[in-house]
């Protein structure tokens, strides 16, 4: 008990003094998860629109794989990526592997599926809401989208903080392709494995802590997203 007291006060301490490693992991985490994020939404959220709004050839088949690879186990999207990024894969060449690259890449296709069909259900919703008002405005297609997206930003935003959330706290794939080097690729999560096997359980417990409260904080962010968009529509 005593031990975990310790643990718990020096986790503490590391995080009032903004203890170097512990900032520079955080700030590694961060910074890869955001630019995932990014990248996911603007492949997904045209992905998820297009699937609900247009009749296109294939668009079932699409319309499973999204909802299908929502739940794609991270470590077989990290082998993925490590077969395509290793000497012997085709994108070798490029020397991505172990490099936060691969990181963001990796988080990228854990990432599009959900913003994707997160997005679709949405804009589906809204197209329902707004169909008849639209079709007597006379809306082109890129009119419908444009209102579309612009009416459900809160309710999209909340896909996109599903989206980071699960990049966030990933650490299969992130370990697979980014090796949990020191100074390097080391993120939260993988930082918080390492260090709990080697028994620096204050360092572990201190990064865990960051974890909760950005995972509290994007749930709050989420609520209050979907608060906003409940009472735009009222």
């Amino acid at each position: 008990m005593d031990e975990f007291a310790n643990a718990v006060t020096l986790a503490v301490e590391l995080i009032a003094r903004f203890d170097a490693d512990l900032v520079e992991i955080v700030g590694l985490s961060l910074w890869v998860s955001l630019t995932a994020v990014g990248l996911a939404t603007l492949i997904g959220l045209p992905l998820g629109a297009a699937v609900a709004l247009y009749r296109f050839p294939g668009r079932v088949v699409v319309a499973a794989l999204m909802n299908a690879f929502m739940g794609l186990p991270p470590v077989v999207v990290g082998l993925i990526v490590y077969l395509m990024l290793s000497r012997a894969g085709p994108l070798g060449v490029l020397g991505l592997l172990f490099t936060p690259t691969a990181m963001i890449v990796a988080q990228c296709l854990l990432v599009i599926p959900i913003v994707a069909a997160l997005s679709a259900q949405i804009v589906a919703d809204l197209h329902e809401e707004y169909d008849e008002a639209l079709r007597s405005l006379a809306a082109g297609p890129g009119q419908v989208l444009g209102t579309l997206l612009w009416d459900g930003r809160f309710s999209l935003l909340t896909a996109v903080l599903a989206g980071f959330g699960r990049a966030v706290a990933e650490v299969g794939a992130v370990m697979i392709v980014g090796g949990n080097i020191n100074h390097a690729t080391r993120v939260m999560t993988t930082a918080i494995a390492l260090e709990t096997s080697k028994g620096n359980l204050a360092l572990a417990l201190g990064l865990g802590m960051i974890l909760i409260a950005l995972a509290l904080t994007i749930n709050l962010a989420a609520l209050a997203l979907r608060d906003i968009a409940r009472a735009q529509h009222a």
